[in-house]
């Protein structure tokens, strides 16, 4: 969860001779609730490549934001403050998680498009609840599906030499007549 502190309004007041300040306290979760929330408004896949709109991003904002009730000038006061946009954008980027799987070598790219449904089904498929599993940052549950996807995969043969395999079904076969009486 990211917690921040937005500005809303600064004035200076002159009979009190200070400053004054307005400011909110969000609390943001970068989720798989936040995309689909997002998905279901803009109508298209948030984990796509490149560029969104500023309303998109705001949007995005918008539907990661936890803190009820928020000030309606909230978003405007975030797309004016390049270090909470920073701060968020980190936020979207970061791991958030110990753990790694290695890459499969010469796997090639995936063409399928992400979407939020795509991955509850993935979830399903894999038995992973949706609570509180939706509500964790994204990669995180992006990691957990990849381990399950990992741990869960058919067990690859061994890569033993042409000779070796040969060696090893000669003895089978070898034990098998021995076991069964036969010559052959």
């Amino acid at each position: 969860m990211l917690e921040l502190t937005v500005v809303l309004s600064e004035s200076y007041d002159d009979a009190a001779e200070r400053f004054i300040t307005e400011k909110v306290k969000l609390q943001l979760e970068h989720s798989l609730l936040s995309v689909s929330k997002w998905e279901s408004e803009f109508q298209k896949p948030f984990l796509v490549p490149g560029e969104k709109t500023e309303e998109e991003v705001l949007g995005y904002i918008r539907c990661m934001i936890l803190t009820p009730d928020f000030p309606p000038e909230t978003l405007k006061a975030i797309s004016q403050d390049a270090d909470v946009l920073t701060k968020i954008h980190q936020y979207w980027n970061s791991n958030m998680t110990a753990s790694s799987v290695p890459e499969e070598k010469n796997a090639p790219p995936s063409r399928e498009r992400i979407t939020s449904e795509l991955i509850y089904y993935w979830m399903a498929s894999m038995q992973i609840p949706f609570h509180p599993a939706e509500t964790w940052h994204l990669s995180r549950l992006f990691m957990l599906i990849r381990i399950a996807g990992v741990k869960n995969a058919p067990k690859k043969k061994t890569n033993a030499s042409s000779a070796e395999s040969l060696a090893e079904r000669r003895a089978e076969n070898a034990r098998r007549r021995a076991e069964a009486g036969s010559k052959g």
